[in-house]
């Protein structure tokens, strides 16, 4: 299976299915000498776990993660860091129904089309499960970053029809206060009560993510097919249930002219404005990077459907398992953690390139 390896310098490759024994990953290209936060990362880890609180999946995992290699002494090494987090609270019998069932807006069609064979067992490679060895590796990324003064902020800006319009750069802590992670406490109660009233009704809800990125300097990323917005979307754009990406003006720039959207440059080489979000012409201008992101609402829903079998038998699927009604809360520290290891491998690769 190809597409599981990601980065060009600081690369993560990742393996297992979300109802096997483990996952895991081995990261290659870390620099050494390093000595890395083991407590930090486990904390990240925690802000994406599940069953963390009543509004997420109630599936109890610790996530604890196992080094393996490439650490000694709590320094990198320059080696493979090989990795793995042992799942604990597997129910594959809620899947069975499924070894034939297609189920609505999941993979199961897809992969049995692309390979033949699948893992049934909640959604297995194509489980959202697989993000946690990115936090993993992010986290680390995010280590490695902070030496040099980049700093992340990634929030949610939107749950369903509830919605906090900001840029601004909240801190953790800030942001953690929240059960959905989002920065302001009145939008934070109406998406509390959007995602209790969904559950009730047995459906699920999409939302975005906002992100700031601060300190990262000018000159980072290639242009043309490798420009930095470019690298960054394909990472965001590979987290489950993501539809849409979009930098600093986005969308509204359609509706702005010319002379609106461009971005004055002042003395100190800074912008008066930001609507390109930090990038022009596909390389970092100095500015905060900023992105917004949409999530599609889960596709498993605690609702009867009728679909489809392998045969193309039409069918009713009852609905079974431990799902959230909303993930983007749980998704946060996912986003986050893939737009760390983009700034790495731009962060090395310009370094390279300027030896």
């Amino acid at each position: 299976m190809s597409g599981s390896t990601f980065g060009k310098l600081f690369q993560l490759t990742t393996f297992g299915e979300s109802h096997g024994a483990a996952l895991g990953g081995i990261i290659q290209g870390c620099p050494p000498n390093v000595t890395l936060d083991f407590e930090q990362i486990q904390a990240v880890l925690n802000r994406r776990r599940p069953g963390q609180s009543a509004l997420v999946s109630p599936r109890n995992e610790g996530d604890e993660v196992e080094f393996l290699s490439g650490i000694y002494r709590g320094k990198t090494t320059g080696t493979p860091i090989g990795f793995i987090l042992r799942n604990h609270d597997q129910r594959p019998e809620d899947y069975e129904q499924l070894n034939t069932a297609y189920r609505p807006s999941h993979a199961d069609f897809t992969y049995d089309k692309k390979y033949g064979i699948r893992d049934p067992r909640g959604g297995g490679r194509s489980s959202a499960r697989e993000t946690v060895c990115r936090v993993v590796a992010g986290a680390i990324a995010e280590q490695l970053l902070a030496h040099v003064g980049i700093t992340f902020s990634t929030y949610v800006d939107q749950i369903g029809s509830c919605r906090f319009n900001s840029t601004d750069f909240f801190s953790m802590a800030h942001i953690d206060q929240s059960l959905v992670r989002c920065p302001d406490s009145i939008t934070t109660e109406q998406m509390v009560d959007l995602i209790e009233q969904t559950r009730a009704q047995g459906n699920t809800l999409g939302g975005a993510i906002r992100g700031v990125i601060h300190g990262v300097p000018a000159g980072l990323g290639e242009p043309v097919f490798d420009k930095l917005h470019a690298e960054l979307g394909k990472a965001l754009l590979s987290i489950n249930a993501v539809k849409g990406v979009e930098f600093g003006s986005g969308f509204d720039a359609i509706e702005m002219t010319g002379s609106m959207h461009n971005d004055s440059f002042t003395e100190d080489f800074n912008t008066t404005t930001n609507h390109s979000g930090g990038i022009q012409g596909g390389i970092s201008n100095g500015m905060p990077i900023t992105y917004r992101l949409a999530f599609k609402p889960v596709a498993t829903i605690m609702q009867t459907q009728t679909t489809i079998n392998s045969e193309g038998e039409r069918i009713s699927l009852a609905p079974r398992g431990r799902h959230d009604v909303c993930v983007v809360p749980r998704a946060v520290p996912i986003v986050q953690a893939m737009a760390a290891l983009v700034l790495l491998d731009a962060y090395l690769l310009n370094k390279r390139l300027s030896l």
